[in-house]
């Protein structure tokens, strides 16, 4: 499609709210203060695993200042959003190290940390299930009570007297059958760590609970404030239409702050102050070490090959170490079914992905939602098995692609709409000026400079991971002096949604975008119903509903407007502020005129405020089948690839990063502003998760690295010295019920960046890394023992 078409579409517009952030006007929950706050703390557990005993709040009490303490005893709630397996403070005992076991109001931090430094708690400290292997072997449970738990049937598995929180499948034909057709088997086993999300802004909430009723208004740095809203009020056993959130400027969340974290928590803590608003803002160690991660996970993958590439079958363990609680670890494990072998045709599969409970910090959504932890398994595999068969893997992955008319792992259909992961592989194999791997002797002839470099590629392949009636509304109204107002419920925490929505409205309603302003401070009692802020739906599910809305908008004005010029409302076109005729174009009403209704010269008027609405919901999907995952679980899918150009210092092993190239399908590009910002952005964060960041557990389950000295980052100089984002606009490809073809990219562009640092690392070294973070220190090992 060319912008021709479009006079707002595909232009590259600033942020809507980029003034107000980087003046400092933004207002952030961070720096809220009511009238009468007070301030919370929490007392944490130092054991991964251990029954309390006993809790002695006293002398926290006597505290001159101090307004509430708050034990599990006294709140006894339990919060989950696919299983119901969490207290909101620890009960009886706690399963990792860091959870919150008390909690302290005061009239400010200071004396609400000294009190609870003045509670007593005696532990009985208990065996810990510390990894993946000891969670399988299930002889210490995290959860003995797992079997009575409420959860969503039918989507996801808990075994009873395990430690699986959920076992979802894929069988897609026969998988024995697969293998003994196959030329070549190759197994492998593949790892990476947990990772925090890091959000600029750490979690906070403030909570005021109504002393004489149920009702509670929420101001948080939440991602997802309807969901908040449902699952606080399902926690504290009151209706929905009793909870307000709030969510203001939010500094970040990646994930991290999707579902609901800290408020169940601070409206207890504020019904117990006597209804008086409570504050409690995450330390930065808090983040790390009581708040979710990212899962660590181990994959096991068995694959047979033809002589001529072809893959016959697969076989996959997927197995999570999601932590103490489901969280939504559950739902990042269920994606696996339909997305955990890569964007490929492979017509046997066996693919189970096992979430499981450990001692450990629990883990929750984070950017790609699953997909970097399957997608550094399946493309470094994949790179392996063309290197077992002797084929070049740029071939090997080109003969087995998905494409046009063959099925996905879970039996969608692909279509030309669909999107084309060929095209991607493609465009970076161009951009980096693929060749074919080095040979030893070349590998060898590098070495003696000290430093040695490699190309390598990885494809990648998502579909938003959310239930099969998601759906999304979009109010809009016109102002007297034709200014839109545009009111939508998902939360714009750096992805450009509002500024996205902005530019959908102006096309749709052909004024300025000057004219359109997306309402920023989303509150669940005045705002449209959206799902959640996760799984790059937005654009697709976001769009659709704010173009109806803007479609609805027109036509009102030309019924109106027929009225008024004495015509059929199909004789009517609209632009540039105005409705006319499509012949007799000099026959025209202001949209001035329109928006509170016209008025004839003789004082009748007609209509009356413009205010419009448009609502979208996931169409046709279904639930994996129970039993073997096949299904229609993904709205949109959007393919990508990225390739990368590398140097590593063969006696530091330090790894830079020459040059990354990163293609997507993206059907349309709405802003290449924002969607470069998307790409940078999520390169960088790839990165930190390829050779930086990682948790690391002492043996009785402690964190050791929570906090920026030891667990780190990405800082500019692990910046690539060059980015080149390429999008694929074929508009055979584009997604044809998306708006004007787009396809969310919010996720992707971190996805397989860690996949293809390995392989070009392999291209460079001749070794197969397989355990991420490919840090300086395992690098150089890895050298030296070689």
């Amino acid at each position: 499609m060319s912008n021709k078409q479009f006079t707002h579409i595909g232009e590259r517009y600033d942020r809507k709210e980029a003034k107000e952030k980087v003046t400092g006007q933004a207002t952030y929950v961070h720096d809220m203060e009511l009238p009468g706050m007070l301030y919370a703390k929490c007392l944490h557990s130092p054991y991964a695993h251990a029954e309390i005993l006993s809790i002695d709040t006293s002398a926290a009490k006597a505290l001159p200042g101090v307004k509430a303490v708050v034990t599990g005893e006294e709140a006894p709630y339990s919060v989950g959003i696919y299983m119901v397996d969490k207290d909101i403070i620890a009960r009886k005992k706690v399963r990792y190290q860091g959870e919150i076991v008390a909690a302290v109001v005061a009239v400010d931090e200071r004396t609400a940390e000294e009190a609870v430094g003045l509670i007593k708690v005696e532990y009985k400290e208990l065996p810990a299930v510390h990894t993946i292997d000891d969670a399988l072997e299930g002889k210490v449970l995290v959860h003995e009570d797992l079997h009575t738990y409420e959860h969503m049937k039918g989507v996801f598995f808990p075994q009873a007297h395990t430690n699986i929180a959920s076992w979802n499948r894929t069988l897609k034909g026969d998988v024995k059958k697969g293998f003994e057709e196959a030329d070549h088997i190759i197994e492998n086993e593949l790892s990476v760590p947990a990772v925090a999300h890091v959000p600029m802004e750490t979690h906070v909430v403030i909570a005021q609970a109504d002393p004489y009723s149920d009702k509670v208004k929420i101001w948080s740095s939440a991602q997802s404030p309807f969901a908040c809203r449902q699952l606080l009020a399902k926690s504290l056993g009151i209706k929905k239409s009793d909870v307000q959130v709030i969510v203001p400027y939010i500094g970040g969340g990646f994930g991290g702050k999707a579902g609901i974290h800290l408020e169940p928590l601070v409206t207890v803590l504020s019904r117990a102050a006597n209804g008086r608003p409570v504050k409690l803002k995450a330390t930065r160690e808090e983040e790390f070490n009581l708040l979710p991660t990212r899962a660590g996970m181990r994959t096991r993958v068995k694959t047979g090959v033809k002589k001529d590439g072809k893959i016959t079958a697969i076989e996959v363990y997927h197995d999570w170490d999601s932590g103490a609680y489901a969280d939504y670890a559950v739902n990042v494990g269920k994606t696996a079914v339909y997305s955990g072998a890569g964007p490929y045709a492979i017509p046997n599969v066996e693919l189970h992905s096992r979430t499981l409970y450990t001692n450990k910090v629990f883990s929750t959504a984070y950017r790609g939602f699953g997909h970097l932890e399957t997608h550094w398994a399946i493309e470094r595999h994949m790179d392996m098995i063309a290197e077992e068969i002797g084929m070049d893997p740029y071939e090997f992955r080109a003969k087995n692609l998905l494409r046009t008319g063959e099925t996905t792992i879970s039996g969608e259909l692909m279509y030309d709409t669909t999107g084309s992961p060929q095209a991607c592989l493609d465009a970076v194999i161009k951009e980096i000026g693929w060749t074919g791997r080095k040979t030893e002797e070349e590998r060898q002839a590098q070495m003696k400079t000290g430093k040695v470099r490699g190309k390598g590629f990885a494809m990648l392949a998502k579909a938003p991971a959310m239930p099969s009636y998601t759906s999304t509304a979009a109010i809009m109204q016109m102002d007297e002096d034709a200014h839109v107002k545009v009111m939508i419920g998902a939360v714009d925490m750096g992805q450009g949604a509002n500024t996205i929505m902005a530019q959908v409205a102006a096309e749709e309603l052909r004024i300025p975008i000057e004219n359109v302003e997306v309402v920023w401070n989303v509150d669940t009692d005045k705002h449209p119903y959206d799902w959640n802020t996760v799984a790059s739906k937005y654009t697709v599910m976001g769009g659709n509903a704010v173009r109806k809305a803007a479609r609805n908008m027109v036509t009102q004005m030309k019924e109106i407007a027929a009225q008024a010029l004495r015509c059929h409302p199909d004789e009517l076109e609209h632009g540039d502020g105005y409705i006319y005729h499509v012949h007799h174009t000099h026959r025209r009403v202001a949209y001035t005129d329109l928006s509170m209704g016209y008025v004839y010269e003789n004082g009748n008027g007609i209509g009356g405020p413009l205010i419009s609405h448009g609502v979208y919901m996931a169409s046709g999907l279904t639930n994996p089948h129970p039993e073997t995952g096949q299904g229609r679980p993904g709205l949109v899918w959007t393919f990508g690839a990225h390739g990368v150009e590398l140097e590593v210092d063969i006696e530091t092993g330090e790894i830079h990063i020459l040059k990354v190239a990163s293609a997507f399908d993206i059907g349309k590009c709405i802003n290449k502003k924002l969607v470069d910002g998307q790409v940078l952005g999520g390169v960088v964060q790839g990165i930190g998760s390829a050779i930086i960041e990682g948790y690391k557990f002492s043996p009785d389950g402690r964190l050791l690295n929570p906090s920026f000295t030891d667990n780190k980052i990405p800082t500019a100089k692990d910046i690539p010295d060059e980015i080149v984002p390429i999008y694929i606009e074929d508009p055979k490809s584009a997604q044809a019920d998306g708006p004007y073809g787009a396809r969310g990219i919010g996720e992707h562009p971190m996805i397989s960046i860690p996949s293809a640092i390995g392989n070009a690392l392999y291209d460079a070294l001749g070794i197969d890394f397989r355990r991420l973070p490919l840090s300086p220190e395992n690098v150089a090992l890895a050298i030296a023992n070689k």
